[in-house]
């Protein structure tokens, strides 16, 4: 009887061992995110794109307002062919060459102004949201400049500071973080008189680390959110100041400029006004897909069992 008994020693610490299997939230968000086939496709096609914009303008050599081949009669509105896949325009230049360095333009504003309001816009949310007092003061403000259109105020800072790539980045920033920071304020709201806050501020816990802690991570699906709606819409703004001539200036390749200068030729070379277009649905439609997919991803209620 002795040979079948194993005596089996004291482990003090096999009281804290926990059964349950260990759960990473981030694996979990990438898993959700790749189950989607349509996310996978979109998120691969704005790699691409997102690639193609910063590798071709390096090769290509293109200058927006530089024309040598303007007196090249022969190089004019070519059409689409294995040396020119988008064709010629009026200059003579390549618009494959132009659309590429546009989309890197564009892409380059959006993302800047996206980080730019994202991070002040989150700041002052989570505070406008937490503090009563600064709640009825930003208030007063954004009421005021909301009722302000977005478009004509950014037409007027552009016409004040002139074309450029820098003046229309802070034009496009210079009051959207507060739409970005009124909506925090409303998320910061909904979670900030729960029970742990609460217990937070009972025991002395400082504003600064309760936002951190305690408010910002239930915050990362909205902020998701609202990246992936911010990025495309202002790829759209850009394009359309340009198209109306009051975004960049002439020395800067952008969509919105190729739009602009190409949207003579909308029936007589429709190619060449429709394929930037095109490149400008796909980069918006994309990223604002895989945004969407990822923002449900990180939701914390959808990682509930």
């Amino acid at each position: 009887m002795e040979n079948k008994f194993t005596f089996v020693e004291l482990q003090k610490d096999a009281t804290e061992h926990i059964a349950a299997p260990h759960y990473s939230y981030w694996k979990s968000v990438f898993r959700r995110f790749f189950s989607s086939k349509v996310a996978i496709i979109m998120l691969v096609i704005s790699l691409a794109v997102i690639l193609m914009s910063i590798i071709q303008p390096m090769f290509s050599g293109y200058v927006a307002g530089l024309n040598p081949n303007i007196n090249d009669q022969s190089l004019r509105y070519l059409d689409m062919s294995f040396e020119h896949p988008f064709g010629t325009d009026g200059y003579g230049n390549d618009v494959f060459d132009a659309v590429w360095a546009g989309t890197r333009t564009s892409l380059f504003i959006s993302f800047v102004v996206t980080t730019i309001t994202t991070v002040i816009g989150t700041i002052v949310g989570m505070f406008w949201g937490y503090s009563k007092k600064m709640d009825t003061i930003m208030l007063e403000i954004y009421n005021v400049v909301a009722n302000v259109p977005f478009t004509l105020l950014v037409m007027v800072l552009m016409y004040v500071l002139g074309g450029g790539l820098w003046q229309l980045i802070f034009a496009l920033s210079c009051t959207s973080w507060l739409g970005v920071a009124y909506f925090i304020r409303v998320q910061v709201m909904i979670i900030r008189d729960r029970e742990y806050n609460l217990a937070s501020r009972c025991l002395g816990t400082p504003t600064t680390k309760v936002l951190i802690h305690n408010i910002l991570p239930y915050l990362i699906s909205v902020l998701v959110t609202s990246i992936s709606r911010d990025i495309p819409s202002y790829i759209s703004y850009e394009v359309f100041l340009s198209y109306l001539g009051v975004g960049l200036n002439a020395e800067t390749a952008s969509l919105g400029r190729l739009i602009q200068e190409h949207s003579g030729y909308m029936t007589s070379k429709p190619h060449i006004f429709w394929l930037p277009v095109f490149v400008c649905a796909l980069i918006s439609v994309s990223l604002y897909i895989v945004g969407q997919t990822l923002a449900d991803a990180s939701d914390p209620r959808t990682h509930m069992m």
